[in-house]
């Protein structure tokens, strides 16, 4: 038996290969199947399982293109509702592969329809938990996600008590030296306290994570709701696709329009200008917005850009747009773009510059926008006077920001502060709008 782990930095997620015997079982592969198609073929193993633990609403899973291509089975949960061909696979199921075993334990909290997989070795002794996102290290995943999307929606309150019995009732049980592989490590907005680290011990955790910790049923869920990170918008439609199963990667992503550079994009267009702020600033299409191409790119543009919105991509290079394909993708965007092209024609708007001398001498002269989270603005506000609107929020929220006075956008490092300032100027024509940008970091200092 050998186990592979594959990391999306981007996503923070983690997915896996089982080996046996010549076969491959994957757990909650990502949306390109690239790399374990690469991994299976050096192995000389043939994919013949998939199994998810849940429909996720971070990534768009690759699953039905396993099916379709290999004929592998797709395992989960019958709660699930999956639209796709697959088989049921829930608490006391399972199936063999080679020398090792499959088994679904029904850990709903995080969502009503997870499961875990308990794999057993040859000698049929638990080995690892393939804990999806109920399990994770250092925390438990959250339970607010499913309120509006799926196939069983359910109130974060519900999910977080049925969350204490999973961890009671299926979880504590465990002995200490079964592997923990969850699906999402630090970075992931689905749970709020993860640990850097990839895998763990049931023991590690026992003795580390607060969910295990000897607390009732109240206290655990007012500890679980407590802090839980906003929701992006690409969230629900993320879960839908995975129900019903993604069309195949490469095929999707060829589809998407590249149009000539320096092409002249339709007037009023959503743009998403993807270039490095000092470009962005020297130029740029009315109304665009500067989601850099950073490791949060994807992230970013799920939580700006609406499912229900069409929208352009601009690039300095073809190389360049092809990434930010690949990273739509991941999320299921690529079915968003209307084109995507290099340097198109018009780039004439500029930003202000910002001085950071004439602020420091007068703060009260500006409107100061604090786009970070509510959290990050509750426990550190940098400035007394700053509004938060945090940026995922923010164009609906424009409009409650004043204008009498130079309005300057702040972060914590200047990456969403790029984003922030370019929606607030194409949003407030009449207003003079500033980037904090990276300065922000000497004021945090101040601070503390």
């Amino acid at each position: 038996m050998n186990i592979q782990q594959f990391y999306d930095e981007g996503l923070a997620h983690a997915s896996y290969a089982i080996l046996s015997e010549g076969k491959m079982a994957l757990v909650d592969p990502g949306r390109n199947p690239q790399p374990y198609y690469d991994y299976a073929a050096a192995a000389e193993a043939k994919i013949v399982a998939v199994i998810e633990t849940h429909p996720h609403a971070d990534f768009v899973s690759s699953h039905l293109e396993f099916h379709q291509n290999e004929g592998a089975i797709i395992y989960v949960s019958k709660l699930v509702g999956a639209e796709y061909p697959h088989t049921g696979f829930d608490e006391g199921d399972s199936f063999e592969m080679g020398k090792v075993s499959f088994h679904a334990l029904h850990t709903p909290g995080h969502s009503p329809d997870s499961i875990s997989i308990l794999l057993k070795d040859e000698n049929r002794k638990d080995y690892a938990l393939f804990s999806g996102d109920t399990l994770f290290i250092g925390d438990v995943g959250r339970p607010d996600l499913r309120e509006k999307a799926g196939n069983l929606k359910a109130q974060r309150e519900e999910l977080a008590k049925m969350m204490y019995h999973t961890v009671q009732d299926k979880l504590k049980p465990l002995a200490d030296e079964v592997i923990v592989y969850p699906a999402h490590g630090a970075g992931s907005l689905c749970g709020k306290n993860l640990s850097d680290a990839r895998q763990s011990t049931i023991g590690e955790q026992r003795a580390s994570n607060w969910a295990f910790g000897n607390v009732d049923e109240v206290t655990f869920v007012n500890s679980l709701l407590e802090g839980q990170p906003y929701i992006p918008k690409y969230f629900g439609y993320d879960v839908d696709m995975n129900k019903k199963g993604a069309p195949a990667y490469q095929r999707s992503i060829s589809q998407v329009s590249i149009w000539p550079e320096g092409s002249n994009l339709p007037e009023g267009a959503l743009v998403i200008d993807s270039r490095e702020q000092d470009k962005f600033r020297k130029g740029h299409l009315p109304g665009a917005i500067n989601i850099m191409n950073g490791g949060k790119f994807e992230t970013w543009l799920g939580s700006i850009v609406s499912p229900e919105e069409k929208f352009f991509l601009v690039a300095d290079t073809v190389a360049e747009l092809e990434i930010l394909i690949f990273k739509a993708a991941k999320i299921g965007y690529e079915q968003l773009i209307r084109g995507a092209v290099v340097n198109p024609e018009g780039m004439t708007e500029t930003e202000n510059n910002f001085d950071v001398e004439a602020f420091k001498s007068n703060p009260d002269a500006f409107t100061i926008v604090d786009i970070r989270s509510k959290d990050e603005h509750k426990n550190s506000a940098i400035f007394e006077q700053s509004i938060n609107i945090p940026l995922h929020e923010l164009r609906e929220r424009t409009g409650e920001i004043p204008t009498q006075k130079p309005v300057v956008v702040h972060c914590a490092g200047g990456y969403r502060s790029a984003a922030g300032s370019s929606i607030v100027a194409g949003a407030l024509k009449n207003a003079k709008v500033l980037d904090f940008s990276e300065a922000i970091k000497d004021f945090q200092k101040e601070v503390h």
